[in-house]
């Protein structure tokens, strides 16, 4: 099975969900953003996930940088990282932050030259490229802007300077879980040799996951999924006792490593 990776968006210091990378459409889910990441870890999640909203739209005076760094303390699994990280002294400080991986997105579509310098000074494990697309076209910023470069041109080029790994996300089925861009993905990884893909975006259910589980021999590795998990839309999620926050002993964790 792909590996599953819960996903925390950080907006304003809440974890929150957006409806097709719409700022205007965000449903906050829990204020504590520590909290939830420790919520996940206890639920096994083996990889987490976390995106700085404020970050991403280019607000510097508004970030989430020092939850992101209390959330990479308080565990004891990889954490990556994405959301507004355009320099080279932004990767160090967020890999000094405890980050394991860190993503570059709209960095990547306008300066990919710097990709290339990235990976030289760190590594292929710590640098991924997030290539977040609505109709093919790679969306900036935040997914506010439009780039003009094509999705499967970019994901090539960034082969090309040693990206191992890639997060795919179809902004037009985020939030929605109507089900994943299976078609993208493929695409994706037949135009690829090297690269390992992270799907992202439209799961809602069990079938999805096995849609994608489908896809492993092809490169699609793991999955990063939100708002379903969030809605609990999993029968599993029962036994994790999710609605039951309170009695958890959170500093406990599962053998999530072993």
């Amino acid at each position: 099975m792909i590996l599953l990776i819960p996903a925390i968006d950080l907006l304003g210091g809440k974890c929150v969900r957006l409806w097709q990378g719409s700022y205007e459409q965000e449903t906050v889910y829990y204020h504590n953003p520590v909290k939830m990441a420790k919520l996940w870890r206890v639920q096994d999640a083996r990889v987490l996930h976390v995106v700085d909203l404020d970050a991403a739209q280019s607000n510097a005076a508004s970030n989430n940088r020092s939850a992101i760094g209390r959330i990479c303390a308080a565990l004891d699994i990889p954490v990556q990282v994405g959301g507004g990280i355009r320099t080279l002294e932004d990767i160090e400080s967020m890999l000094d932050r405890g980050a394991s991986r860190v993503i570059l997105g709209t960095a990547a579509a306008l300066h990919p030259e710097m990709v290339s310098e990235a990976i030289a000074q760190f590594t292929p494990a710590q640098v991924v490229v997030g290539i977040d697309a609505r109709d093919g076209e790679v969306r900036v910023e935040g997914w506010t802007k439009g780039s003009g470069i094509d999705a499967l041109d970019l994901a090539a080029d960034m082969e090309t300077r040693g990206v191992r790994r890639i997060i795919y996300t179809d902004i037009s089925r985020d939030g929605t879980m109507e089900g994943p861009n299976v078609e993208a993905y493929r695409n994706l990884s037949h135009r690829l040799r090297y690269v390992r893909i992270t799907a992202s975006g439209g799961v809602g259910n069990y079938s999805h996951l096995a849609a994608l589980n489908a896809l492993e021999p092809e490169g699609i590795d793991s999955v990063i999924v939100g708002r379903s998990l969030y809605e609990n839309k999993f029968p599993c999620q029962g036994i994790w006792r999710w609605n039951t926050k309170a009695p958890i002993e959170l500093d406990d964790f599962s053998s999530a490593r072993e």
